[in-house]
């Protein structure tokens, strides 16, 4: 199983650049293998990369095994893990749009219905710390709170899901709606949706399903 998960973790990672999450090395991906997670191994080109390069790192006590180090931002997929039993996948990114929001320190209001998919009435911008850090992983676990998503300020974002599939639709439609309220501030900023129409939404989503 867990070999199935390297190669998924791999495939996930070459699609980011063609599907506008990401360019070069940045990013990273994890999944939560019972008591532990794969992750993506720290600073290795994507097209070099094997699913044999993927480390892997205990949850609890944060000790990592693999023939490569893990990503650098491994602390803050680690702490997602312990902290939320119900996520099974974490993908972080730096796509244009939304680290475009997140330079500006600004998070996403409700300003398309779709912002429900994320949790609540908007996704919020975490506070700024060094990459890598036991700081910005209690910045991004709080900016999560009651959230499937968030952005980090000054660098990227975060979405996470029950499994990979719904972790990676997650990050692709963050950065749908990122270009689209970035696209809407040129007109002077979208008519935002109310609590009650967001709660509409939330409700219709619980149903939505093939």
């Amino acid at each position: 199983m867990s070999q199935e998960i390297r190669a998924a973790i791999l495939d996930a990672c070459r699609s980011m650049a063609g599907l506008g999450l990401n360019a070069g090395m940045s990013g990273n991906i994890s999944v939560r293998d019972g008591g532990r997670m794969i992750i993506t191994p720290s600073a290795t080109p994507y097209d070099l990369m094997t699913p044999d390069d993927m480390a892997l790192v205990t949850l609890g006590s944060g000790e990592s095994k693999g023939r490569l180090a893990p990503s650098s931002e491994w602390r803050f997929h680690h702490d997602i893990y312990v902290s939320r039993p119900d996520t099974g996948a974490v993908v972080h990114a730096h796509p244009t749009y939304c680290t475009a929001l997140a330079m500006a320190r600004r998070g996403i209001p409700p300003c398309h219905y779709m912002v429900a998919t994320f949790g609540g009435d908007d996704v919020r911008c975490a506070g700024y710390a060094t990459f890598g850090t036991a700081e910005l992983s209690a910045l991004a676990l709080e900016a999560l709170r009651d959230r499937q998503a968030c952005l980090l300020a000054n660098h990227g974002m975060i979405a996470c899901g029950r499994d990979l599939r719904q972790a990676m639709w997650r990050a692709v439609e963050l950065e749908s709606i990122a270009r689209q309220y970035h696209t809407s501030l040129a007109f002077g900023g979208p008519v935002l949706l109310s609590a009650e129409d967001m709660a509409a939404a939330t409700l219709r989503f619980q149903s939505y399903r093939p």
